[in-house]
């Protein structure tokens, strides 16, 4: 199956397997999702990702993290730049998600980073999605 968005279908999945309370969660694999579930684990959003499979039909699967009332640490996820759409912010207007309790996750001519990462390094990039 292919998606048009498949940044949308990854946050989509993890949305829904936080929402049925799964432990984990298979995702279609690619170097930007990746990147993606790198950072989440980082910022501490999910417990670990391991990339399974070989080519062509690999998978990344992410370990979700609850907290010990069994409530989701991620507690929302939220695509920006779309395909039809796409949002760029410049090094100086990288927003803040929730006065910094969430994150931006931006892609920059360095690699996909947190949003405080790009603003330190002072670089910008197409603004992929917000975690909180």
């Amino acid at each position: 199956m292919t998606t048009s968005d498949p940044i949308a279908d990854m946050l989509t999945r993890i949305r829904n397997a936080i929402m049925a309370q799964h432990d984990s969660v298979l995702i279609p694999a690619s170097k930007m999702k990746l990147y993606i579930a790198k950072i989440l684990k980082h910022e501490g959003f999910i417990n670990d990702y391991e990339a399974m499979g070989s080519q062509p039909h690999r998978h990344i699967k992410i370990m979700l993290k609850y907290d010990e009332n069994k409530r989701p640490i991620i507690t929302g996820l939220k695509r920006v730049s779309k395909p039809g759409l796409r949002v760029y912010v410049h090094n100086k207007e990288v927003p803040r998600v929730l006065g910094g309790l969430g994150i931006a996750i931006v892609s920059t001519s360095k690699g996909v980073m947190s949003g405080h990462r790009a603003w330190r390094q002072g670089i910008g990039g197409e603004l992929l999605c917000y975690v909180w």
